[in-house]
């Protein structure tokens, strides 16, 4: 399937938003700050490394969110290191909780 950079529609973001709900609240944290900050902006290439992540246990999406580890083998593609350095990205004024 070729991966565009077509935005994703409110009903597919919504999915993936349900999709991404995890087991530990430290991740659901990074990823709720992920959809407020770039939610209507994700495209189809988001979508795809950010699904692919959401198949890894919650302890080892946690090392890549925190830098512990970066991505190796088969996620180690274009799409999960962009959605990998969104969800990294501190904004302004944001407080960790």
């Amino acid at each position: 399937m070729l991966m565009t950079n077509t935005l994703l529609e409110e009903r597919e973001r919504d999915l993936l938003r349900w999709r991404c709900r995890r087991g530990l609240v430290e991740n659901d944290l990074f990823i709720e700050q992920f959809f407020a900050t770039y939610g209507s902006q994700l495209t189809q290439q988001h979508a795809a490394g950010l699904s692919a992540l959401m198949d890894l246990a919650d302890n080892d999406l946690m090392d890549l969110f925190l830098r512990r580890k970066e991505p190796e083998g088969q996620l180690d593609t274009q799409e999960i290191r962009e959605v990998l350095e969104m969800v990294r990205k501190r904004q302004p004024g944001s407080q960790p909780r």
